[in-house]
């Protein structure tokens, strides 16, 4: 019922321009003409223009930061359009829900002939039932999909959904949009009317909060407004009522991708001490702690390897301690791996391996099993030569038999090449002599 019941509603989003309505929901932009910043998006001839002035019903796949804009553009495209509106939430909606409000679209293009937009807010939220659910009505243009992640759609979204697409960046907005954000909202009707008195200090500090971010600002400056006297928000007021020194990363947005990648560059560098800021930020910014280990775990085995093998085991055990314990007591085991990960030596060569492999394997470097290799354990494989001159490893000199073990194709292949970086070095001295007996090439 709940996604059928908000397409007889129109949505969310169709009544949330009240006089009670936030002050970041009231001023929002009703036309492209008012989208602040994306000047590429909006302009002549995009392809965004396309589908809020010609009306083409092609699905749109925003992605960008948190206050950009994607929430706006879907309002935009259903407003200019004259579309239905339906908004499904990622967060609570299911399977059931999504197919409800598609089957309601159809329905009512059937009937009136009237199309749907179809607006599904943090997309990447949602499972690969629940996208592919989007499928049949996106495929059919039962619906215009709206779609909008702050994630990389192209690690977060399905590749049919992806690729049925339209697929706009958008990017984060500069200090003079949110400036000009402010000040409209301070002179609009639709805000605050001219009621109050904006200062240059309070207005430079509520930019430097919203990080680019416009419905921060907004809700930033009506929580200032809020607390202004004579008239006036001072920079005095703005901090009071925002109580906030500094905006840390949003977890959701670009700076969340790009704090993870500093502190995974940083311990793959070595880099203890620049690794433990990057990690204080993310826990600063309430950052899964599951998801730092995992990212430890993968870096284990990336970036250091048979160097350290027992770098993963430390990863390992810091995930289950995480799981067990929580924060803000794993804090402590997050930086007892992290640093134990930055100072361990280094070594990729398991990443190369793997990839090497593959990229042969992808490259149709494929080739039968060898004979002697194969399944003899059923009746008549021997008749079919399955099994034969097969020769027991346990059986050979040092537990190693000379003997072919891949297909032709990538017999000579040397994917493994271990480098002398701490316990590896000893890897590779044993590796090159067992590669040699196992090839028939020790003397």
């Amino acid at each position: 019922m709940g996604a059928a019941a908000g397409a007889s509603r129109g949505g969310s989003l169709s009544h949330s321009d009240h006089a009670a309505a936030p002050l970041a929901v009231r001023m929002r932009p009703r036309t492209l003409e008012e989208l602040v910043g994306q000047s590429s998006l909006r302009a002549p001839g995009s392809p965004l223009h396309q589908v809020v002035e010609g009306g083409q019903s092609l699905s749109l796949l925003l992605w960008g930061p948190p206050g950009t804009g994607k929430t706006t553009i879907a309002s935009i495209v259903s407003r200019s359009t004259d579309r239905r509106f339906v908004e499904v939430s990622a967060v609570s909606a299911g399977v059931k829900e999504v197919r409800a409000a598609i089957d309601a679209a159809r329905a009512e293009l059937v009937a009136t002939g009237k199309e749907t937009v179809l607006f599904v807010d943090e997309v990447h939220r949602f499972s690969k039932a629940q996208q592919d659910a989007l499928l049949p009505g996106v495929e059919n243009r039962w619906v215009t999909l709206v779609a909008a992640t702050t994630e990389n759609p192209f690690f977060s979204v399905i590749s049919p959904l992806l690729s049925r697409s339209l697929l706009l960046r958008l990017e984060s907005l500069t200090d003079d949009d949110i400036r000009g954000v402010l000040l409209k909202a301070v002179e609009d009707e639709r805000g605050l009317g001219g009621s109050v008195k904006l200062t240059d200090e309070a207005l430079d500090h509520l930019v430097r909060l919203a990080g680019g971010d416009a419905r921060r600002s907004l809700t930033y400056l009506e929580a200032a407004a809020g607390a202004a006297s004579d008239g006036e928000i001072s920079l005095e007021a703005a901090e009071r009522a925002v109580d906030q020194a500094a905006v840390r990363y949003d977890r959701q947005g670009d700076q969340h991708y790009d704090v993870v990648s500093a502190f995974i560059k940083s311990v793959r560098g070595s880099d203890a001490d620049a690794a433990l800021h990057y990690l204080a930020r993310m826990i600063e910014a309430g950052e899964d702690p599951r998801f730092i280990a995992r990212r430890l775990m993968i870096l284990a085995s990336e970036d250091i390897g048979l160097a350290d093998s027992t770098a993963l085991q430390t990863a390992v055990a810091a995930a289950q301690t995480v799981q067990l314990i929580g924060m803000p007591e794993a804090q402590l085991t997050l930086a007892h791996a992290t640093i134990a990960l930055a100072v361990a030596p280094k070594s990729n060569a398991v990443t190369n391996a793997i990839f090497a492999a593959r990229a042969d394997v992808a490259a149709g470097k494929i080739g039968n099993v060898p004979p002697h290799l194969r399944d003899a354990h059923y009746e008549g494989a021997k008749k079919i030569g399955h099994g034969e001159a097969y020769k027991y490893a346990h059986d050979e000199p040092f537990g190693i038999a000379t003997q072919q073990y891949a297909p032709d194709a990538v017999a000579d292949a040397e994917y493994y090449q271990p480098t002398t970086h701490g316990a590896e070095a000893g890897v590779k001295e044993r590796w090159e002599r067992v590669r040699k007996i196992v090839r028939g090439q020790d003397g």
